[in-house]
């Protein structure tokens, strides 16, 4: 399965994108408001994208984000309704996640029968937030100290987008 955008392509995980993902999961910048530590070697990098690839055949809906043949981020849903997005900070601020973002949202809504979309984002996670927002999604709740990175306690702001009603 793949979504192709004006720029970009969307493409299910495979074991050859392991160096390009170790490229974003590993980045102190790019995982700044990720729910994990950058990882600490490929190895990590491995089994992660290994549990990704095996999670899409279990149910999952995950997508690697393509530029030009160039694997630059990942977005999809672990499980539905929760998606999550990531790019790598060489490719920041051009546009990009709002683009792959949509896209995976028109799939999800396309493709299922989720009534809502929803998001966990670190609240200091301006330029995220502004993506969500920008293609609809809206505050609803907040939580503190959800998750533990390290000796850092994260706080949360959950986001949803409903289904819009046919007819």
């Amino acid at each position: 399965m793949q979504i192709a955008t004006k720029r970009l392509l969307l493409r299910r995980p495979r074991l050859s994108d392991l160096d390009a993902i170790y490229a974003i999961m590993s980045n102190p910048t790019a995982m700044r408001y990720w729910s994990t530590l950058p990882h600490a070697s490929l190895a990590v990098t491995r089994a992660w994208l290994e549990a990704m690839i095996a999670s899409n055949a279990a149910g999952s809906d995950e997508f690697v984000i393509e530029l030009s043949g160039e694997v630059i981020g990942k977005v999809g849903a672990w499980r539905l309704p929760e998606i999550g997005f990531s790019l790598h900070p060489e490719f920041w601020g051009r546009g990009y996640a709002t683009e792959a973002v949509a896209a995976y949202v028109a799939h999800a809504l396309a493709t299922t029968t989720t009534p809502e979309l929803t998001a966990d984002v670190d609240p200091r996670n301006d330029a995220s937030l502004a993506v969500l927002s920008r293609l609809g999604f809206v505050e609803i709740g907040r939580a503190a100290n959800t998750f533990l990175l390290g000796d850092e306690w994260c706080d949360s702001v959950y986001l949803g987008l409903k289904r819009l009603p046919v007819g």
